[in-house]
Formats: C-alpha cells, sequence, structure tokens
C-alpha cells in the first residue's frame, strides 16, 4: 500500500487506483493457526507446582514401586531357598548348631554373671549405632556425589534390612520363647506373641545381615575386620546382658548372615570392586527380573 502511494506521487502519468481494490489485493493473509499454540487440556490443567516436580514425583513412584516388586522377589526365593539342594548343607549347619545349644542353653546360662549387664547394654549399643551410621553415611554419600558404589551399598543395606525384618517378625510371634530371666528360667517356647521375645536374636540377626553387606561391596581386610567385628561384638554383649540364650544368637547370625548374602549376591553389579563376581563358583544366585 505504501509503494503504490509513493509510485503515484512520482508520477502524475500513473493513473491512481481505487482504494478498496488496491485493499483486496494486497491484504496480508496470516501465515499461523491457532491450531499451533499450546493450549492447556481442561482435564489434566497445569500444575502449580515448580518446573520438574511432576517428573519428580513420577520418579519416586517408580522407586517405590520397584521396591515392593523387589522385596516381594526377594522374599519368595528366600523362604523357597531352604529346600533347594544347594542350600541343604547350609540348613544342617544352623539347624544342627542351633540344636546343640538348645541343649545346652541352661548350663551355659547358668555361667553367665549378673553384674555389669548395664554396661554390656552400652557397649552393644554403641557398636550397633557405629555399623548402622556407617552405612547411612555410605547411602548419603552415594546419592550427594553420585558415588554408584557407595549408593548400591545404601540401597542393598536398606533392601536386607527390610527381607530380615519381615522373616524376623512372624519367627518372633510364632516362636514367643521366653529370655533367660523370664518364667521359670527354662526358655520355654510358645509363651508369648509378641516382637520383642528371645527367639531368634534380633541384634544378632540385624547386626550380621548390615555387617555382611558392608563386607561384600568392600571385601579389604580392615572393613571387613570393622565390619565383622561390630557385629561379634553386639552380638556378644547382648548374651553377656542376658538378654538373649545363647540358640538365639546363633540362630540370629545364620539367619541374618543367609538373607544378606541371598540379597546381596542377587541385586549387586559384578562391575565394582566387591564379592559379587569372586564367590560365583559356591554361591548360586537368583533367577530374577530385576527391574
Amino acid at each position: 500500500m505504501v509503494a503504490g502511494a509513493a509510485s503515484s506521487q512520482e508520477s502524475s502519468s500513473v493513473p491512481v487506483l481505487p482504494a478498496t481494490p488496491l485493499l483486496q489485493r494486497t491484504a496480508l493473509r496470516p501465515t499461523f493457526r491457532v491450531g499451533d499454540f499450546p493450549t492447556l487440556d481442561a482435564d489434566r490443567p497445569e500444575p502449580d507446582g515448580p518446573p520438574g516436580s511432576s517428573a519428580a514425583a513420577d520418579q519416586q513412584q517408580g522407586l517405590v514401586k520397584r521396591s515392593i516388586i523387589r522385596i516381594g522377589q526377594d522374599q519368595k526365593h528366600l523362604y523357597r531357598g531352604p529346600f533347594e539342594a544347594h542350600n541343604l548343607k547350609w540348613d544342617a549347619v544352623i539347624l544342627v548348631g542351633t540344636g546343640a545349644f538348645l541343649a545346652a542353653d541352661r548350663h551355659i546360662e547358668n555361667n553367665i554373671s549378673h553384674s555389669n549387664f548395664t554396661t554390656y547394654q552400652a557397649i552393644s549399643d554403641t557398636a550397633l549405632g557405629g555399623l548402622a551410621g556407617s552405612a547411612a553415611l555410605m547411602y548419603l554419600y552415594g546419592l550427594k556425589d553420585d558415588h554408584s558404589h557407595a549408593r548400591e551399598t545404601g540401597e542393598l543395606e536398606l533392601e536386607t534390612l527390610v527381607n530380615t525384618f519381615l522373616i524376623y517378625t512372624p519367627m518372633q510371634l510364632i516362636a514367643g520363647r521366653q529370655r533367660p530371666d523370664e518364667g521359670n528360667n527354662h526358655g520355654d517356647f510358645f509363651k508369648h506373641h509378641a516382637l520383642n521375645t528371645s527367639f531368634p536374636g534380633g541384634h544378632a540377626m540385624f547386626t550380621w545381615a548390615m555387617a555382611s553387606v558392608l563386607a561384600d561391596e568392600y571385601p579389604k581386610p580392615w572393613a571387613r575386620v570393622l565390619s565383622y567385628g561390630a557385629a561379634f561384638t553386639v552380638t556378644f554383649t547382648r548374651f553377656m546382658a542376658r538378654d538373649h540364650w545363647a540358640s538365639d544368637m546363633f540362630a540370629g547370625t545364620g539367619l541374618g548372615l543367609a538373607i544378606a548374602e541371598k540379597t546381596f549376591h542377587t541385586r549387586c553389579n559384578p562391575e565394582f570392586e566387591s564379592q559379587c563376581k569372586h564367590h560365583q563358583w559356591w554361591w548360586k544366585p537368583m533367577k530374577i527380573d530385576t527391574q
């Protein structure tokens, strides 16, 4: 339009075209479509949270779902494990050892002093706190610095503890054993139906499970001495404090080690400098979906 007006001013010989046809011929057509612009779906309004909050929530839900699936798979194979042929030798060790200690429990307990039990309990709590704190620090270190080996250690520690708790709980409810200074001091079974009973020894079961994962993830001599040393300290001092019978602590130790080894060798990454790729000649890992 401007060019047409300018040319009519420069030459009087060029006839001036009518305004209306010019406007009709030179009118600009839109080069966009309304559909090209993003619109909000009325059924799915935009979240009010910060960018990425929805993705973070989905990721969290995925982690929870994956953990539930993994724990379910672990429990199925842990309960089925004692009946597998390659585990029969370990079943015999735990059953025969527990039976022998059950027969000797009262004789052993009669030779344990009733003094200094508070000191033993304090030592046990310190060793247990150090072991649990080490596992927690490993997990936090892995999250902060993106250290995949440390993160795996923390995740397997947590998964092992959950697996241990889910086996420890029904055994406590079923056994219902009295502690050394309860009832007639005979350690009778089926007297209590609660979680805080004598068999199996919970402190031994959980600490040996934690120590085994740490020792397998970092098989350095000093790391194995510290982790297994802490577990032995907790087990021994709880026994000396007369919280458990000898058979309780033996069974708890065996079960904790078995659960930890099964969980570790199922979920560990053989690319790390750990025991994951070294003990395959005697350990048969579970064949399950690890997604």
